[in-house]
This record gives structure tokens, C-alpha cells and sequence, in this order.
């Protein structure tokens, strides 16, 4: 009989209430495939997901079976055709408004002021969404206005994901937001945080605007809480290093 592992499985230690054992680490093994975009080989398989290499290699079996995943030529394994018809059906079942608007209004609701998200168009960027403050005193911008990506913070973000150098954008890459006060408008201050798809493609920037005199530091996680909730209900990965 095998010795237990010294340390419990990823799945055991976040296990479903009332769900099936089996069932949690097949799951836990499938997640290892969004971190890489490599197929993975079985040793790798079994310590991320802290399992026996003979109970991965038996999980990996069902999942073969129901073409979840796939074993290559090479004994490495990779997502499986099921994978992308599952995901194509996601797709379609929503659009991007209808992941982005909630997550702003919510913002909204938290902060008290304007919440938009912003994607680049060339060298430019775009108001794509717009939630406004309930607050009187407001930045004045509508959906569909272009912006520069050279100042305010979302076009900051937007170009410190497109990779600009400088200690500014690696301070953003840093800590996965942007905070800066007058950078596009004098008296306008933001917050701004990536979000991203499932591709890891930047898909835009959630950014809170307000009157530099309002800008505060207790805004910033909300920002990055409603960037990371867009960016996992798109399939994407947030970044690790944000605070």
C-alpha cells in the first residue's frame, strides 16, 4: 500500500462541498493547462497538481476518453478537441458588454465615481464602455470618444501591456494597476487596471476616473478586483504580481 502524500492534493485542500473526489482532481489537472499554452508532460502534471503519478496517469485516462485532453506523439499531453467546442460555446453565449457592464456599474455602486473600459485602436484608445458617477462634479467623456494611449491611466496601461519601457510602464506591469493625478486632464485623476482574455491577449483597461481632490488610494483594489472579474469571466489569467 502506498505511503499517503506528504502533502495533501490541490484539489483535496479546495474541495467541492458534497462533490465527488475523482471528479475535483480531473478538474485540477485540466486548470494546469491554462497556465502553459505547452503540452505538459506527465511528471509536471502530477506535482502541479500534487497527486500520485499513478492516480494523475489514471485521471488522465477519463480525460482522454472524453477528448478533453489529448496525449501527443511525444507522451506529452495537451487540451483536447472538446476543449475548443466547449469554449466556442461559451463564447457565443455572451458578449462583451454583457461581461463588462455589470462589472462597471458594480464599480459604480462601490466607488461613486465614472468607471469605463478602454481598448486601443492603433495609436489611439477608445471609450468602449461607460458607466457614470452619480456625483455631480464628473470627467465629461462619451462611449465611442478617442483618446490618446500617451497619458491618463487607462492609455497607460494600455501601453505598458503592449510593452513600453520606462520606469513608469514597469512600475504598472509591477503592480498590475495605474494611479496618476492630472497625466491627460489637469484636475482629473484615475485608476486604471488590464484586463485580459483568454488567449492572454490584452483585451482593454477598467479605469476609474474622478476630480483629483476625490482620488483615493482605497479605490485601487476595486479597480483591480473588477479587471480580475472580467478577465476570469473572459477565460484570461490576471496577473500574479497585482496587489
Amino acid at each position: 500500500m502506498p505511503k499517503p502524500p506528504a502533502h495533501p492534493s490541490i484539489a483535496d485542500r479546495d474541495a467541492a462541498p458534497g462533490g465527488a473526489a475523482a471528479v475535483d482532481r480531473a478538474l485540477t489537472l485540466l486548470k494546469l493547462f491554462g497556465a502553459s499554452s505547452e503540452p505538459l508532460a506527465l511528471s509536471s502534471l502530477a506535482e502541479g497538481a500534487c497527486l500520485y503519478k499513478s492516480t494523475t496517469l489514471r485521471l488522465l485516462a477519463s480525460l482522454e476518453h472524453a477528448q478533453l485532453i489529448e496525449r501527443n506523439a511525444d507522451g506529452r499531453y495537451a487540451l483536447g478537441p472538446v476543449i475548443a467546442r466547449l469554449y466556442a460555446a461559451y463564447s457565443a453565449s455572451f458578449s462583451l458588454e454583457s461581461v463588462v457592464m455589470p462589472a462597471l456599474r458594480s464599480l459604480v455602486q462601490a466607488t461613486a465615481e465614472t468607471a469605463a473600459f478602454h481598448v486601443r485602436q492603433g495609436d489611439h484608445r477608445v471609450c468602449m464602455y461607460r458607466v457614470e458617477s452619480p456625483q455631480p462634479v464628473r470627467e465629461q467623456v462619451n462611449v465611442g470618444d478617442v483618446m490618446p494611449l500617451e497619458s491618463g491611466a487607462g492609455g497607460r496601461v494600455l501601453l505598458a501591456y503592449a510593452g513600453a519601457s520606462g520606469a513608469l510602464y514597469a512600475s504598472i506591469r509591477r503592480q498590475a494597476v495605474a494611479v496618476l493625478s492630472g497625466d491627460r486632464v489637469p484636475g482629473v485623476a484615475g485608476i486604471s487596471a488590464p484586463v485580459f482574455d483568454a488567449s492572454g491577449i490584452l483585451a482593454g483597461a477598467v479605469t476609474l476616473t474622478m476630480p483629483k481632490e476625490r482620488l483615493d488610494k482605497k479605490h485601487v483594489p476595486h479597480v483591480v478586483n473588477t479587471a480580475r472579474g472580467i478577465t476570469a469571466r473572459l477565460g484570461g489569467h490576471f496577473p500574479a504580481s497585482a496587489a
